[in-house]
């Protein structure tokens, strides 16, 4: 059994997924192997990640015929996985050399369930530092504690599954919920601090997370942005009571990052995005406002009103 699996997810990464792959070359590296997940992509990238099978050890390269999406891509690169622990890489990232030995160390020294790292986004050049939200580092922590409170950032908004490690044998709450194009991270990153036992974070950044790229999900103004709905229909369903106002204030800041990109919405995709945010608002106690930015708690307010039918002026400008 090696001792860590590392799940690349990837869909027509051919541009980027030989740097990513060759990050994983680099050692020092733990005893590991390499799961390549091809989801129905529509360009060489499995050709691209065959070239690299004599170089990355326990090679494995699976392929969907057809795109199922990320959170069942990394589902069967789990299902295919058989190291002691778990991380995730997408196909246009990358690692620094020496990061998944040192990862994989820290897990090792401290035997929790899993551990979070912090991690550099790239745009271009500019190379940029984020920390997970979490005070104490290098310390065996209760998942739970670290949910709250609900009007600071927490672990639960730092929800990049590739920003750590976890150790296989949590089974079922490592699955991603399948049918999710985007937000995929967030019920898992919410339903993994709520039954998972221990984690910790440690304060390395060797995972480099690429932003801007042409066709990413993160770019693009299709139906698919509006799964992020489903995801926190589902948190919200899940919540224990004493959460439900941290639910509810993570969803608010992302349903005010999403008003900010609206403009890549055609006029039918702004419509339903609006008539999806009224509805999920009415889920959402003032309480979870308070504290809140004015100019932000005004904009929640105008979407919880929703659309006026057939009056587009009464839509957010």
């Amino acid at each position: 059994m090696p001792e860590l699996s590392v799940i690349v997810a990837v869909r027509d990464g051919e541009p980027y997924l030989a740097d990513t792959l060759t990050s994983l070359t680099r050692g020092p590296a733990p005893d590991m192997e390499v799961v390549v997940v091809d989801d129905g992509s529509a360009d060489a990238t499995a050709a691209v990640a065959e070239d690299f099978r004599a170089d990355l050890p326990g090679f494995r390269l699976l392929r969907n015929a057809a795109p199922a999406g990320v959170a069942a891509a990394r589902n069967s690169g789990l299902a295919a996985a058989s190291g002691r622990y778990v991380t995730f890489l997408d196909g246009d990232d990358w690692v620094a050399p020496g990061y998944l030995a040192e990862l994989t160390a820290a897990i090792d020294a401290l035997r929790c369930d899993f551990v979070r790292v912090d991690h550099v986004q790239v745009e271009g050049r500019r190379r940029e530092l984020l920390r997970a939200p979490a005070r104490r580092r290098d310390a065996v922590l209760d998942p739970r504690e670290a949910i709250l409170p609900f009007d600071a950032r927490t672990m639960v908004d730092y929800a990049y599954a590739w920003a750590g490690i976890y150790r296989r044998d949590l089974g079922s709450l490592l699955a991603f919920p399948e049918g999710l194009r985007t937000a995929e991270d967030r019920p898992w990153i919410w339903r993994l601090h709520r039954r998972a036992r221990s984690f910790a974070v440690v304060s390395l950044a060797g995972v480099f997370y690429r932003r801007g790229v042409p066709g990413s999900l993160t770019a693009i103004g299709d139906e698919r942005q509006l799964d992020f709905f489903t995801a926190y229909e589902t948190i919200l369903d899940e919540v224990e009571p004493e959460f439900l106002l941290k639910a509810a204030r993570n969803l608010t800041g992302l349903l005010v990052h999403h008003v900010e990109l609206l403009d890549r919405f055609t006029p039918e995709l702004r419509a339903a995005f609006e008539e999806r945010a009224a509805a999920i608002l009415r889920r959402v106690p003032d309480e979870a406002l308070a504290g809140m930015d004015p100019e932000r708690r005004a904009l929640v307010a105008s979407l919880a009103r929703g659309p006026v039918a057939g009056d587009a002026d009464a839509r957010i400008d």
